[in-house]
């Protein structure tokens, strides 16, 4: 039996006394990355804090089982953006009755142990309603056989030091894509062995960073996807999705989605294409990580940007921020939502370059820089050279699609 265990994890290990807890703390984990369950919580709580802040994996040998115990475990680990793993020891009281008889020092008398092991029956019954989305349930025999695997997460890509050329949204925008990459001294040219595609070639040492949202709006999506996914493949280009990217896979998945006519568009060329093409589409999309980390920590690119306790972090709620960003909950005149100005408020160290809703021209604001420029709105497709700090930028050909004020729904 294999458990997955993010490299940033709380890990709570749940189960009545004598059940097996540090028994498999011990086998499976650093002494370091335990802490033990009891003694002062506050204490306790404000240790595991700290460790989760440094995206240390910390690992609790004996929760108290009680669910008020678990909630403030519950809470820590959504205030740090990690995984919260529960693995319950579900071993039968005899058992445990017969472990206790033979351990030295206190442990549970019969009565408390009998209350500890209906506990965790209890427990079982709601542990993800409580928000653990992973729970792991080992009885004597998988506890035998169990391993841990210790995954790291996709977004840690500090060895990759560039330099960078990193690419706002394009929308489908093929022939300003083109010119850019040509700006940027990247030779683009059809397959030399006749298939579709292109063999992009890159400046010495240089990799393209694409932000998302490569496709809806404009004419050229698949020559876009061709490109961004041939680079991909051939090391010379790393690319996160964007919000329009994420609803195409769900509608190419067989999900039902509302039909808009940026997606339409990108539809109708796609059944243009030969069998197959949608299908690997698919597949890179679903390949894609929301944000990266780069550069020994100095630069995160991510579509929609992203606020400095969620780097390099991998929830639900870090995926969404990268995605979709942060609204205020409003909506403007035009029906689109309004968006929270987190860059405003951002201090953090790293570099944070980002797309998803189209400014005029790129601006600095505290260390972050938006490069959606709203080519498909007839503005202008632009790049970031780094570590350079240099802003590259070609003009729209003509405008592909009417914007409804001024950011893109």
């Amino acid at each position: 039996m294999m458990i997955p265990i993010p490299e940033q994890s709380l890990v709570l290990l749940i189960g009545p006394s004598g059940s097996g807890k540090s028994t498999l703390a011990n086998a499976h984990f650093l002494p370091e990355d335990v802490l033990p369950g009891t003694g002062n919580e506050a204490k306790l709580h404000d240790e595991v804090a700290r460790r989760l802040k440094q995206g240390t994996l910390t690992v609790i040998d004996g929760v108290p089982l009680s669910a008020e115990s678990r909630r403030h475990y519950v809470t820590l680990a959504r205030e740090h953006h990690v995984a919260l793993v529960a693995v319950a020891m579900d071993t039968p009281e005899p058992l445990c009755l017969e472990r206790n008889r033979t351990r030295t020092g206190s442990h549970a008398s019969p009565r408390a142990l009998r209350n500890q092991v209906q506990q965790l029956q209890n427990a079982l019954k709601g542990l993800t309603k409580e928000g653990i989305r992973h729970v792991h349930v080992l009885t004597p025999e998988t506890m035998e056989a169990v391993a841990f695997e210790h995954r790291p997460l996709p977004s840690h890509r500090q060895d990759e030091h560039g330099p960078f050329d990193i690419i706002g949204d394009i929308h489908g925008c093929f022939d300003e894509l083109k010119a850019l990459l040509t700006e940027l001294g990247y030779t683009v040219a059809p397959r030399a062995d006749g298939a579709p595609g292109f063999d992009v070639g890159a400046p010495h040492g240089r990799k393209v960073v694409f932000l998302g949202d490569l496709v809806d709006r404009g004419p050229g999506v698949t020559n876009v996807l061709r490109l961004a996914m041939g680079m991909v493949e051939a090391g010379t280009a790393l690319c996160v999705p964007g919000n329009h990217e994420i609803k195409l896979l769900k509608k190419l998945r067989g999900k039902d989605v509302r039909v808009g006519r940026g997606l339409a568009m990108t539809l109708e060329q796609l059944e243009r294409e030969p069998p197959g093409f949608s299908q690997a589409v698919a597949d890179f999309i679903e390949a894609r990580f929301p944000h990266y980390v780069l550069d020994d920590g100095h630069l995160v690119v991510a579509h929609a940007g992203l606020k400095e306790p969620m780097h390099g972090r991998d929830t639900p709620e870090v995926r969404d921020f990268a995605l979709y960003g942060e609204t205020t909950g409003e909506a403007d005149a035009y029906g689109l939502p309004v968006r929270a100005d987190w860059a405003q408020q951002y201090r953090g160290q790293a570099m944070v370059v980002y797309g998803h809703t189209s400014v005029p021209e790129s601006e600095w604001v505290n260390n972050t820089v938006c490069l959606d420029t709203g080519c498909v709105f007839g503005g202008k497709l632009t790049a970031l050279r780094y570590p350079e700090r240099e802003l590259v930028s070609v003009p729209a050909q003509r405008a592909y699609w009417e914007s409804r004020g001024h950011a893109a729904p």
